[in-house]
C-alpha cells in the first residue's frame, strides 16, 4: 500500500438503459452496456498495477457484490448535485485522510495506460495540478497536491469548454499544472476504436 498517493476512480453502476446512453441511441442499449463493462474491466486492470492506494466512486449505489469484486477496491458513493460536487467531494474526502498526491480518473477510456497515471503522479512532485485532455474537451484524469474547490464550481459539465475553463481558473489561481497526452473517451459510436470488433 502507498498511503501517500491514492487513485480514485468514478464510474456508473452498470446497468442496461443507463450507462453510455449517447451510445446506445446507435448500437442500442445491450451492446453499450456491454462496451461500458469492457470499460471498466479495462480501467480497473489499468488502476490494479499503479503504485497507490485506489478506491471506486460509484454514481448511484454500491453494491457488495458485482462485476469489480475482483479487484477489491474499497467502494463509495459519489455525493452531490453535479459532476462538480461529486468530484469536488471526493477529493476533499481523500485530503482529509492526509493523502499527498490525489488523481481521480474516470472509467470511459479504453487508451488509458497504468504508465500514463504513473507520469500524472509523477508530474504532482512538480505542479499543483495534473489534467488529462479528452478528445471532447473535457478530461479523463485530473490530480492535485492538494484540495482546490474553486476548480470545480460555476461549470456546465456537459459541454466541451471544461478544460478550457480549469485551464483559465488555474491560471486565475496561479497554480502550475502539467497536460498529459490528450485521449479519446468513448461516448459515441465513432469513438469506439479497438471496441468496434466487439460487436461483430
Amino acid at each position: 500500500m502507498n498511503h501517500e498517493q491514492l487513485l480514485m476512480i468514478f464510474a456508473e453502476n452498470p446497468e442496461i438503459g443507463k450507462v453510455k446512453t449517447r451510445l446506445a441511441e446507435s448500437i442500442g442499449a445491450e451492446k453499450a452496456l456491454m462496451i461500458y463493462l469492457k470499460l471498466l474491466e479495462h480501467t480497473h486492470a489499468v488502476a490494479d498495477k499503479v503504485f497507490a492506494d485506489k478506491a471506486i466512486f460509484y454514481s448511484s449505489k454500491v453494491q457488495e457484490f458485482d462485476i469489480l469484486d475482483y479487484y477489491k477496491f474499497p467502494k463509495f458513493l459519489q455525493k452531490g448535485e453535479d459532476h462538480g460536487e461529486r468530484m469536488e467531494g471526493a477529493f476533499g474526502q481523500a485530503f482529509a485522510q492526509d493523502y499527498e498526491k490525489v488523481i481521480l480518473i474516470g472509467s470511459d477510456c479504453f487508451e488509458l495506460s497504468t504508465e500514463l497515471i504513473e507520469d500524472a503522479f509523477e508530474a504532482l512532485d512538480h505542479h499543483n495540478v495534473v489534467l488529462g485532455p479528452a478528445q471532447d474537451g473535457g478530461y479523463y484524469l485530473l490530480g492535485m497536491d492538494r484540495h482546490y474547490p474553486h476548480l470545480f464550481k460555476e461549470k456546465n459539465w456537459k459541454s466541451s469548454d471544461v478544460l478550457l475553463d480549469t485551464l483559465l481558473d488555474l491560471k486565475k489561481l496561479k497554480l502550475s499544472y502539467q497536460l498529459m497526452p490528450t485521449l479519446h473517451d468513448v461516448e459515441e459510436e465513432k469513438d469506439l476504436g479497438e471496441l468496434r470488433k466487439l460487436l461483430a
